[in-house]
């Protein structure tokens, strides 16, 4: 399905917003191919929150589908969860505006959360799993093959820190995900893009961004330290994001200390003669 754009939306992009559109689609499509994450004839639903990472994860869709070589449908879908002052109309008028298919459902998540979490404790935990549930309802009841969320670049590696700090785990956000159940598998084709180009990138495509504290929950505080922290090491270390998002695709189990990833029982001398001179 070529999705129609409207006229708005026509007009020839200014060179600076030309060349941060050509750069996205570039680490877009890098992911899509390295992790086939969408495949010739997959009905990708776009989840769209209302935030800069979502809006941008559609844009750079809607141009791939018009230049890839293969077919692929997008639909959007928003989840209302019914948070006070949530400007219902906007997400509407935009992708009607720009001729996007779109489903937009409302839960009363909201007063489910508010009920059952203490007042001044943070509640994007249940929020986002009361959320994910509904996602993957929809997802089936669409027909959607994939689900594609905003996650980006600095999501997933702090999510490694997060994970290395506070859980023991040496783990962050795939690329690709396949759901518990088996039943829906989920992409993140902005696992190679920064934060700080999509920021750009929205202001300069002026989308009509709804703010992330409605529901008046703050930031998990330990994520808002993390954040900092690697701020803080970019700062001093200009490039170090770069490296810690390429050490992530490029792991040594057998320099690690998983027994399950390496068997340490077997290693055994290559040769079993003895080398001459002093091995010291």
């Amino acid at each position: 399905m070529t999705v129609p754009i409207s006229p708005i939306f026509l007009h020839k992009l200014d060179e600076t917003t030309e060349k941060m559109q050509t750069r996205l689609c570039r680490l877009v499509g890098r992911a899509i191919a390295d992790y086939r994450l969408i495949e010739d004839g997959d009905k990708v639903m776009v989840c769209l929150s209302g935030g800069k990472d979502s809006y941008g994860l559609l844009d750079i869709l809607l141009v791939l589908q018009r230049r890839a070589p293969i077919r692929f449908d997008l639909v959007a879908v928003n989840l209302d969860q019914r948070q006070p002052g949530f400007p219902e109309q906007v997400l509407p008028e935009y992708l009607k505006s720009r001729g996007i298919p779109f489903h937009i459902e409302a839960r009363d998540t909201y007063s489910i959360v508010k009920r059952l979490i203490p007042e001044g404790q943070t509640t994007c935990s249940l929020c986002s799993r009361l959320r994910r549930g509904h996602l993957y309802r929809i997802a089936t009841e669409i027909g959607a093959t994939k689900i594609a969320l905003g996650h980006h670049r600095d999501d997933i590696i702090e999510t490694l820190f997060l994970n290395l700090f506070y859980t023991g785990k040496l783990k962050a956000i795939p690329p690709k995900l396949r759901s518990k159940d088996g039943r829906h598998i989920v992409i993140r084709p902005l696992a190679f893009v920064k934060e700080t180009d999509l920021a750009r990138y929205a202001e300069r495509r002026a989308f009509p961004i709804i703010p992330c504290d409605l529901c008046g929950a703050q930031e998990d505080l330990k994520r808002k330290k993390v954040k900092a922290m690697l701020r803080e090491w970019e700062r001093e270390s200009p490039g170090c994001g770069d490296s810690i998002a390429a050490a992530l695709t490029n792991v040594a189990p057998s320099l690690l200390m998983d027994p399950r990833l390496f068997n340490f029982s077997l290693l055994a001398p290559a040769v079993a003669d003895q080398p001459e001179g002093d091995i010291w």
